[in-house]
């Protein structure tokens, strides 16, 4: 792809997002007017509950890792493949979708989640959608060789073999005993207690499936911190006639402060196309999965907090000199819920 960089290396497989409190910046978003022009994030499929509530014309899922790429291309194919929120979970699971399938439309994310728990994966299933999704994933236009598609069919081995206990690393399996699985995910809230989840509603599992069949679910392999490809995302936003409306970091700027490259970041953020209200999702953890309460933003009972900064706040901040430390970056000009 034109955008993309060499892959990089990350310590783990990422299958599932480790952040339960991923929504927490739903109403601050709201409340700021995020909205529309153009997303980019890091990591799987957390991502699509951030594009269901700030509904952008275009949004480039951003990773060091060939391999988040490869798995964004599997959860294209799966949506293609589904016509519901329950029968796209039944997809990528490998397990029957209910016989009533019109009846599914507006039922509750925990009805779904009772019959995909329920009901067991199937071998027939497992090898004729396996065909299925190869063929649509060759498809898509990106160059793959056999290796790639191998990784396609390890990432779904990873959702049939664990259901909805999948876990951020259920491939290597490192790390799990504090890790939320999906199913954890699914129902989670935002601040107003409100279920977000790209599943949890069918207006919004059909905005994310309309934005994959229109190709604007785009992924990109590149460092942040990296020489082409952020600065290259930028101009295509804005050759687009666009603005960028968020960015979900996750927690990546805690790596690249360690290896020295932040400064390289800040520099590629300066070059992207923004507005007063283009914002950072940042993400922070404790050090388990009860959580709890080192920043004034945290929930208790979460593994992690989510923080909004504007992006115009975070460029003043770093040219004064006052973000020299991940420390510092989180103690910074956070936009309250």
């Amino acid at each position: 792809m034109k955008l993309s960089e060499p892959g990089g290396y990350f310590a783990s497989e990422n299958v599932v997002s480790n952040e339960t409190s991923y929504l927490h910046v739903l109403d601050g978003m709201r409340r700021v007017g995020v909205k529309g022009g153009a997303y980019i994030g890091v990591g799987p499929d957390q991502n699509f509950s951030y594009i269901a509530a700030i509904r952008p014309d275009v949004a480039f899922m951003f990773d060091i890792r060939r391999d988040d790429m490869l798995e964004h291309l599997l959860f294209k194919a799966v949506f293609a493949m589904s016509r519901t929120r329950v029968e796209y979970l039944c997809t990528l699971l490998a397990k029957p979708a209910p016989p009533d399938l019109d009846r599914w439309t507006n039922r509750s994310i925990a009805e779904i989640i009772a019959y995909v728990d329920k009901t067991p994966a199937s071998v027939e299933l497992a090898k004729a959608s396996e065909q299925e999704i190869e063929r649509r994933v060759a498809a898509f236009g990106i160059p793959l060789d056999a290796t790639d598609i191998y990784t396609i069919s390890v990432y779904r081995a990873a959702f049939i073999r664990n259901g909805l206990d999948v876990q951020y690393a259920s491939i290597d399996n490192r790390g799990m005993g504090n890790m939320p699985v999906w199913r954890d995910l699914l129902v989670q809230v935002d601040r107003s207690g409100a279920q977000l989840n790209y599943l949890a509603a069918d207006s919004l599992f059909q905005f994310i499936k309309g934005m994959e069949a229109a190709n604007k679910i785009i992924p990109v392999t590149g460092n942040v911190a990296g020489p082409k490809a952020l600065r290259a995302v930028g101009d295509e936003i804005r050759a687009r006639g666009l603005v960028i409306s968020a960015v979900y970091m996750s927690n990546v700027e805690q790596y690249i402060m360690r290896d020295g490259s932040f400064p390289m970041f800040a520099a590629n953020v300066k070059t992207l196309p923004t507005d007063d209200r283009s914002v950072f999702i940042r993400s922070i953890f404790s050090s388990g999965r009860g959580g709890f309460s080192y920043h004034p933003l945290s929930v208790p009972g979460h593994n992690s907090t989510q923080l909004l900064q504007f992006v115009n706040v975070f460029v003043t901040e770093f040219d004064a000199g006052r973000i020299a430390t991940y420390g510092a970056l989180l103690d910074h000009g956070y936009i309250t819920p």
